[in-house]
């Protein structure tokens, strides 16, 4: 997935964070973002990554989120890889 894609998806995830009343309020307590600060820190790759390891933390999360969006299960792990901090190391 191209850099820009994931950071659409991340975009998309926090959108339906925010729309979801029980879950946006955990979001912001895990990230320490601020209700005023998440759109100024939604210009961040970094920031989007973020967005991408909390909703992926549960998947049940990942899951809504797909269903919601008509996606696949598999696209949030993607588009995390190409954000800064997704590569996965090979040791072999």
């Amino acid at each position: 997935m191209k850099v820009e894609a994931a950071e659409t998806l991340a975009l998309r995830v926090l959108g339906w964070l925010a729309g979801n009343d029980e879950l946006f309020p955990v979001f912001l307590g895990a990230t320490g973002a601020g209700i005023d600060g998440v759109a100024r820190a939604a210009q961040s790759p970094e920031f989007l990554a973020a967005v991408l390891d909390f909703l992926l933390m549960d998947d049940a999360w990942v899951m809504a989120f797909c269903d919601a969006e008509g996606l696949a299960y598999g696209l949030p792990m993607q588009a995390r890889a190409a954000l800064p901090g997704g590569q996965v190391e090979h040791w072999t």
